[in-house]
C-alpha cells in the first residue's frame, strides 16, 4: 500500500500531483494526474491536456490517502521499477 513514508519507491501513475516549485516559473501550480512516467519525465493529464514535465529541478506535491507531501524530483530520477530496489 502506498503511504507518505514509502511514496518514493512506488509506482506513481494515478496519483494527483502539483508542481510547487520550479526554475520554470510558468509551470508552478500545474496540477493533474500522473498518467505515465519515464526515467526523467512525468506525463501529467491537466485541464489543458497532457504535459511532459521533467522530474529533476522541480518540487512535487503529491496527494496520498487524503494527505499531501512535497518532495524533490531528484528522488524520482529512476524508472519506477528501478526505484523498487531503493532503500528508504
Amino acid at each position: 500500500m502506498i503511504t507518505l513514508e514509502n511514496i518514493q519507491i512506488h509506482e506513481l501513475v494515478g496519483l494527483k500531483t502539483m508542481i510547487s516549485d520550479s526554475p520554470n516559473k510558468q509551470i508552478i501550480g500545474l496540477y493533474g494526474t500522473i498518467v505515465d512516467e519515464t526515467k526523467s519525465m512525468f506525463v501529467i493529464n491537466t485541464k489543458k491536456g497532457f504535459k511532459m514535465i521533467p522530474k529533476k529541478h522541480n518540487t512535487w506535491k503529491f496527494h496520498v490517502n487524503n494527505k499531501e507531501t512535497t518532495l524533490s524530483g531528484t528522488l524520482f530520477e529512476k524508472r519506477s521499477f528501478d526505484r523498487l530496489e531503493t532503500k528508504i
